[in-house]
This record gives structure tokens, C-alpha cells and sequence, in this order.
């Protein structure tokens, strides 16, 4: 027996999802899949075995389910969700009990139910067989991160206290009892908002995180659940979105949606109304350079779909500025990750091709943190970064907008002042510069942002969170 073993990551939701089986029993499980399928069956085809089995560990929020996909494409695999906690689904499933087991050759998995996430979430004991129920790991879904843990208030308010007292019985009483050499194999790495300050490394061991992670560090309960809440990130907006439709049951695609292409003057005319929107997938140096005005720039790397999930509607249709049309599948999956499906279009011969047709364009000026920093009283420097970003150092002066909240905010900004936008790397700060340009804002982007501007070796200004101001 060879065990097949599998880690998929899906950058920019930061999401982990796991194919394991038994080569020589030919079968194998999906922990968690994506919504783009293909990266499993492709998978399970070169160890060439047969997905049997899809097991999720919650209802998600970050994401749409890839298990009703999944298992329609493959035809050989049943869905396994947990009915712990009275959770209920609109499709097909098998309802997934704490204790249960499913054996694939020498691999054992074992279901155990461990809430605090959410009232229903389930984590997966990986065991030799003959060994079981002693694991060599555990699939811990969103309940155990590496340095942190699933946050508990994504049921609303009424419910995160209680989901806040079952995850520190969740960490403490069930991971904490483990081996320490026993792996963890999480469901996110770095970046998600499922969870505060989510450590680099994509495995750990319950001995190392006991020894190190924050939320393993506060045994008393009150503590933690102060700890927990108040260090969770915010909530993005699509989040309750993706739950109700994950519960429900995404609908089955059968494959990527296909793009249609109009022509510049198609295109144009297309979007000449108050109920679409135009999202320009390129780089910040080709938006700033030249786009079609009132277009918002979200750019086609994988932090598409967390900002898409942010800053899109779902009703209103988009229409997609791509760098070259052989981008439209990768921006396709970008945006099904997130439940975006609403592309009534692309602009064919993109920019060049509207250029050419002899049509308008805007741009948004680009300007390096040295003529920031030689300019700052003349300016408006605004920073689009997560609260905790901020907290850590920004630049003297700035006023803090995080980039969710721009649109909303963006009428306590001057419009007689010039605006410099920045964030991390430039990425973000494009998306909010996009924002503000389609609303008669004179703004500039920082391109490097935050990153050039501590690489430059400017000042960094710190001011301290009122509950630890004296």
C-alpha cells in the first residue's frame, strides 16, 4: 500500500482542501474541494485511483462548496455532511455522525464532531487501520489553524459566545489530548479572514502549536473568548451569502461557464446603462494607464476572488476588461469561487481594441512613495489596509479607509485635494483608486504601497489601540 496524499491550495482565499486514498485499494476521499473541480479528478487519475468519497467539514463561508460538482462529475462518490449540531441541507448528502469511520485499504478516517467555528463542524482522524482509532493526523477544517483557530462569531452575535465556550472545549479538551507528533493538516493557510494572524506554514503538529499558538495559551474560558473575539477579523460581506447557498446546495455547473466576447461597439453599448458594472481584470499599471471610465479594477490574480467577494453584487451583471481573452477561464474560476457567476460578457481585442474603435479613456495617475513623501502636505494619503495592518505602522499622516468601506466613506474625503491611495503592494490600493476615480476624485495610486514605502526606509507612525492608551 502506497498512501496517495494530496494537499491543494487555493491561493487568494487561502483555502486547503485534501485528496487521500490507498493506491492499492484504488480509492480515495476529497476533504473540502473547491468549486473548480477539475484539479481532483485530474489528480485522482494520475494515482489512478476513484474518488469515493467527498467529506466536508462545515457549511462554509469563504467559498462555494465544490462537493455537489465534484461528485456529479466523477458519478462514483457520495457526499458526507455533518448533521451534528441540527444541521440541515437542501441536496443529496449522507449525514455525517461524530465517531463515524470509512476505511479506504490501510487508511482509516474518522469523523469526529468538533463545534466552535460553527455548531456542526467536523474534523477527520487520519489512522492506520490497524492502528485506529490512534491517528498520524487530523484534517482540522477551520477549528484549529496553524498560530490560530476558526473564529466563532460568523453565526451572528446571539451565537458567538456559545460557539466562543464550544471551541475552547473544542482545542483544549479534543486537540490538546493528541500526541504531540500527531500532524494537522488545516482547511486555510496565511491570508484567510476565517481566522486572526493565520501562521505561513500550510502543516503543523499538535506539539508545536500547543507549545506556540496564542489560542492554546489561554485555558481559562473567559480569557479566551475575550481573546477570540476580539482579534477576529472582519467579516467580509459575501460571507453569509456563501453559507445560506452552501447549505442549500450550489447548483451543479458541469463545467466553467463559458465567456461571451462583444466587440467594442457591442461592448459599449452594453454598458452604457446604470445597472451593470464593467471590472477591469488587469494589472494597476495597465488600468492606471489607460481603462474605460467608471470601470473598477480588480485584477485577475488569485486575490480576485476574496476582493470580488467584497466589492461585487451578485445581481448586477459584469462585464470583464481581461489582459488577453486566454485569461477568461482562470478569471471564471476566480469569481465561481465565490458564487460570482453574473458575466453577461467580455470586451473583445480588450483595451487595445476599444482604443483602436476610437472610444474614450480615463486613467489614474501613478505616483512612487518618493514623490509621496516630498509632496505629503499637499495630499490626501489614504490606507486601504486591514485594521490590524494599520495598527502595526502606517505612514505619518494618513487617514485610514479599509478598502470595503471606501464607497461608503469616500464622501468624508475632499474632493479639492488630491488623493493618494496605498496598501500593501499596490494591489488593493488600485481597487480603491477605481472606486474613487468613478467618483470624481483627483486620486492617484502608490504602486509597492506600504512595501516600497518601509523599502525606502520613510518614517512609520504607530498610534496604540484606545484599550491600551493610558
Amino acid at each position: 500500500m502506497a498512501l496517495i496524499f494530496e494537499t491543494i491550495h487555493t491561493k487568494g482565499i487561502a483555502q486547503l482542501s485534501y485528496l487521500i486514498g490507498d493506491d492499492e485499494a484504488g480509492t480515495a476521499a476529497v476533504i473540502d474541494p473547491r468549486p473548480d473541480v477539475e484539479v481532483y479528478v485530474d489528480l485522482a487519475r494520475t494515482h489512478g485511483v476513484v474518488i469515493t468519497h467527498v467529506f466536508e467539514t462545515h457549511i462554509h463561508a469563504d467559498l462555494v462548496s465544490g462537493s455537489r460538482e465534484l461528485a456529479d462529475r466523477v458519478q462514483t462518490a457520495a457526499i458526507h455532511v455533518s448533521v451534528e449540531g441540527n444541521a440541515t441541507y437542501a441536496f443529496e448528502h449522507e449525514p455525517l455522525k461524530d465517531g463515524d469511520s470509512f476505511e479506504f485499504g490501510e487508511l482509516t478516517l474518522i469523523a469526529r464532531h468538533t463545534p466552535g467555528h460553527t455548531p456542526e463542524h467536523m474534523s477527520y482522524l487520519a489512522c492506520e487501520t490497524d492502528r485506529a482509532p490512534t491517528p498520524w493526523g487530523v484534517f482540522s477544517g477551520d477549528s484549529l489553524f496553524v498560530n490560530s483557530a476558526g473564529r466563532p462569531d460568523l453565526m451572528g452575535d446571539d451565537q458567538a459566545a456559545g460557539l466562543a465556550e464550544q471551541l475552547h472545549d473544542t482545542l483544549y479538551t479534543f486537540y490538546c489530548a493528541f500526541d504531540g507528533d500527531v500532524i494537522i493538516y488545516p482547511g486555510h493557510g496565511k491570508g484567510s479572514p476565517c481566522g486572526a494572524e493565520i501562521g505561513d506554514r500550510l502543516t503543523s503538529t499538535i506539539g508545536y502549536e500547543r507549545k506556540f499558538n496564542p489560542f492554546l495559551q489561554l485555558h481559562d474560558q473567559m480569557a479566551f473568548e475575550e481573546y477570540v473575539l476580539s482579534t477576529a477579523p472582519p467579516e467580509p460581506t459575501y460571507y453569509k451569502r456563501m453559507k445560506k447557498l452552501n447549505a442549500a446546495g450550489p447548483e451543479v455547473l458541469g463545467r466553467l461557464p463559458l465567456l461571451r466576447g462583444l466587440a467594442p461597439a457591442d461592448f459599449k453599448a452594453a454598458i452604457a446603462t446604470d445597472d451593470v458594472m464593467v471590472v477591469d481584470t488587469r494589472s494597476m499599471l495597465a488600468f492606471g494607464g489607460g481603462h474605460i471610465a467608471g470601470a473598477r479594477n480588480i485584477g485577475g490574480s488569485p486575490e480576485m476572488s476574496i476582493w470580488a467577494g467584497w466589492l461585487l453584487d451578485p445581481e448586477t451583471p459584469a462585464y470583464l476588461v481581461l489582459d488577453r481573452a486566454e485569461a477568461g477561464p482562470t478569471v471564471v474560476a476566480l469569481l465561481l469561487r465565490i458564487g460570482f457567476t453574473n458575466i453577461a460578457g467580455y470586451l473583445l481585442g480588450g483595451m487595445s481594441a476599444w482604443v483602436k474603435a476610437g472610444f474614450a479613456l480615463a486613467d489614474v495617475a501613478q505616483m512612487d512613495v518618493h514623490e509621496v513623501q516630498a509632496g505629503a502636505d499637499e495630499l490626501t494619503i489614504v490606507d486601504v489596509r486591514a485594521p490590524s495592518e494599520w495598527d502595526k505602522g502606517h505612514v505619518p499622516g494618513a487617514t485610514h479607509i479599509f478598502l470595503p468601506e471606501v464607497a461608503d466613506r469616500a464622501a468624508e474625503l475632499d474632493k479639492g485635494t488630491p488623493v493618494a491611495v496605498y496598501c500593501n503592494s499596490g494591489y488593493r490600493a488600485s481597487i480603491a483608486a477605481s472606486i474613487l476615480k468613478a467618483e470624481g476624485f483627483d486620486v492617484r495610486n502608490i504602486p509597492g504601497s506600504w512595501q516600497a514605502w518601509l523599502g525606502a526606509g520613510f518614517p512609520v507612525e504607530h498610534e496604540a489601540r484606545e484599550a491600551d492608551a493610558p
